[in-house]
């Protein structure tokens, strides 16, 4: 892995331990310019994980405690009238000037709250009564849910759900990384500790530098393919969206520069295929597959552009 990225992950790693593979997974998102899901247990340290990160690329972090009572207009911002001036004036919510946007329970919100963030992630800009504001560079978000206590939880919309580029589990510590959380956390805070590794514009450049990664028409080909098969499979209502298509794309390419080589390889694709199309899938009514088999098959079915033959 690239040093500079090595730096951010020991960064990180300070404030959450024994995560190292979660927070690779993670910084691969943000170089693919996407958006991230934590679907996990409560406790388990997402939301420390995201500030962490935040810290780590000096990125402007904005965090959102989803409750019922979030109003679209916490998260877009709304115009308010002023008597002096005679006119209307916009006053920002939470989503204006953050770079890393962490929604906190995402699934606590109303559905027209969750709807509010459809046009940030997908195009980097709200639109306030009829006026549109353009987000800070980067943006992404990284929303968090918890798998258990449903009571009061909305399921997120497909619409919503294809938007994140990934959806991630972090998982309990094993054995010695819960020792090393209690031993740190006696008396200090970890996240203290987390210094900057990597500046904003340096972030930037990055990104496109992941941009620039190629992908060869074998590589798009079998991304195609891998996507397409999904859509005709039995079990399937619905398959990967061409939305998933691109996300895969573009994650394979930050995967690619990660490893440092600037050109995709079938290997890449596979190695995020899962994370980025498992939560696309919508399996038809009493299917005998979970959505990880599904996608396992069609990787074990499709030729591989590495090798020229079926994997």
């Amino acid at each position: 892995m690239r040093e500079e990225l090595q730096q951010a992950c020991r960064e990180i790693g300070k404030a959450i331990v024994g995560k190292r593979e979660a927070i690779e997974k993670i910084l691969m998102t943000l170089l693919a310019e996407g958006h991230v899901l934590l679907d996990d247990v409560p406790g388990v340290g997402k939301t420390t994980l995201a500030v962490a990160i935040s810290r780590a690329l000096g990125l402007k972090g904005q965090r959102i405690q989803f409750t019922p009572d979030v109003l679209p207009s916490d998260i877009t911002g709304f115009s308010v009238y002023d008597k002096d001036s005679g006119q209307f004036v916009f006053r920002p919510g939470a989503i204006i000037g953050a770079n890393l946007l962490l929604g906190d329970e995402l699934n606590r919100a109303s559905s027209k709250t969750q709807s509010a963030l459809l046009e940030a992630m997908e195009e980097r800009q709200v639109t306030v009564d009829g006026t549109t504001w353009p987000l800070e560079k980067p943006f992404s978000v990284i929303a968090t849910q918890n798998s258990v206590g449903a009571a009061g939880t909305q399921p997120l919309p497909y619409a919503q759900m294809d938007r994140f580029t990934v959806r991630l589990t972090i998982g309990y510590p094993d054995y010695e990384a819960q020792m090393t959380l209690l031993r740190d956390r006696q008396d200090a805070n970890p996240l203290d500790d987390v210094r900057q590794a990597i500046s904003r514009e340096r972030f930037i450049a990055m990104q496109r530098e992941t941009r620039s990664v190629t992908a060869k028409d074998s590589i798009l080909d079998y991304i195609t393919r891998l996507t397409m098969a999904s859509r005709d499979h039995d079990a399937v209502a619905v398959g990967i969206s061409p939305r998933g298509a691109l996300s895969l794309d573009r994650t394979a390419k930050a995967h690619a520069y990660m490893e440092g080589r600037d050109y995709v390889t079938g290997a890449d694709v596979q190695a995020v295929f899962r994370d980025v199309c498992t939560h696309r899938l919508i399996l038809k009514n009493g299917a005998a597959v979970q959505p990880g088999q599904v996608l396992d098959e069609l990787i074990a079915k499709t030729a591989n552009p590495d090798r020229g033959h079926r994997s």
